[in-house]
């Protein structure tokens, strides 16, 4: 009898091993819980209340959760891509929460040491950077969607969403990542005659949108709406200054 109720333990704790392999987002959650929809710089975008989560501490048990997770429970692209979006822009949270206050995510670094190569934390036992998550393993997935999920903390920055990304419904937060982004006038895209300005990120990052068919198709199979000849001009002004409220 014994021996059968260690087993039946046994398995609920391989059950239960198998089912749990995304990470636990609750204290994620209160972070975001403390974002909200705003105006910056005739701007319109989400808002994070940095003072408040310097007071509260949520932002810190969120990212010693993500610190401690074993990344080897990770299964399939979906979920190891939902993990480190949501990592990154812990990271970046973090960056500047450790930093506060602070006028622009950028102010961290310098021209010889940019913000993007500095340590935003550990993650697996390793030592990151905000380039070690988003270019050597997110941009890797192929997934061009992540430009608009991941935020750099600035104004025109896409919107940090106030829920975590998940795998069984990423897909569908991607496409409304993007929508949300390309109809903000400010910072997506805008018509102005036969020009249709974008954000700069299409230029930097044209090498991903080249891989799915190019900065074009891909505005388009979102903005159904331009003009029938138009240019693509990658030249909306991007302001650096932090996403605070």
């Amino acid at each position: 009898m014994k021996y059968l109720i260690v087993q039946v333990i046994i398995g609920l704790l391989l059950t239960s091993n198998v089912i749990a392999k995304e990470a636990d987002w609750s204290e994620y959650k209160k972070v975001l819980q403390l974002v909200r929809q705003g105006e910056k710089h005739s701007t319109k975008l989400t808002l994070v209340d940095y003072a408040a989560l310097k007071q509260g501490g949520q932002l810190e048990k969120a990212y010693q959760k993500i610190s401690r997770f074993d990344v080897s429970q990770l299964e399939g692209s979906q979920e190891k891509l939902a993990f480190y979006i949501n990592t990154y822009n812990i990271l970046a949270l973090k960056m500047v929460l450790d930093h506060w206050p602070v006028e622009s995510i950028k102010d961290i670094g310098s021209f010889f040491s940019p913000v993007w190569g500095k340590q935003a934390g550990v993650i697996a036992g390793k030592k990151v950077s905000l380039d070690d998550i988003e270019n050597n393993i997110i941009r890797r997935m192929a997934e061009p969607r992540i430009h608009f999920a991941i935020v750099c903390a600035s104004v025109s920055c896409p919107d940090l969403r106030t829920e975590p990304y998940a795998a069984a419904k990423l897909n569908q937060q991607l496409d409304s990542q993007v929508n949300r982004f390309l109809h903000n006038s400010k910072k997506g895209l805008r018509v102005e005659g036969e020009v249709v300005l974008v954000s700069k990120i299409f230029k930097w990052f044209k090498a991903d949108f080249d891989k799915k068919g190019g900065v074009r198709t891909f505005i388009k199979s979102y903005r159904t709406d331009l003009p029938a000849v138009y240019k693509v001009d990658a030249d909306i002004d991007y302001d650096w200054s932090v996403n605070a409220k």
